[in-house]
């Protein structure tokens, strides 16, 4: 995969979870997978 492509979507993953927290107002627990 092109270096772009995959900071893209990392990016992306990173903007859907911040989102999830702001609209739940939960704290992130990551899947031991995660880290």
């Amino acid at each position: 995969k092109p270096p772009m492509l995959v900071r893209v979507a990392l990016a992306n993953k990173m903007a859907r979870i911040v989102w999830a927290l702001m609209a739940r107002g939960d704290v992130y627990r990551a899947p031991a997978t995660a880290v």
